[in-house]
């Protein structure tokens, strides 16, 4: 699974979530569900009791899915950080190390070749 679905994953099962809870308060609501289950007192239906637990709730949904879209953004972000040795700048990636060139290559099918930079041509060079 790639990290876009793995994003979309989460917050689709904190939308699910939250979106059972208010069912469920509305059920509450409406069907008297602990009258009906447990037997205990009836209580007639409150609708600005109901409006007002819904708000609370989409409000804390929103807050949740904010904070997990930006939790989830800066995972990504460091999973990002690949460590490369820093005497034959090999790159471990999954726990294989293998050369650079060789991961663009796997990764992206970028073909990477040597050559000298402008200013490494000519320090070596003149």
């Amino acid at each position: 699974m790639n990290k876009r679905s793995t994003k979309l994953t989460v917050i689709f099962w904190e939308i699910t979530g939250f979106a059972a809870v208010v069912l469920l308060l509305w059920l509450d609501e409406i069907l008297d569900l602990p009258h009906n289950l447990l037997g205990t007192a009836a209580t007639p239906i409150n609708w600005a009791e109901g409006l007002l637990e819904t708000f609370f709730v989409i409000i804390l949904g929103w807050i949740v899915i904010v904070r997990s879209k930006r939790t989830l953004r800066r995972i990504r972000y460091l999973e990002g950080f690949l460590p490369v040795c820093s005497f034959c700048n090999r790159i471990c990636a999954d726990g294989v190390w293998m050369p650079i060139h060789q991961y663009l290559d796997q990764q992206t099918g970028v073909r990477a070749f040597h050559r000298l930079c402008p200013e490494c041509e000519q320090e070596r060079f003149g």
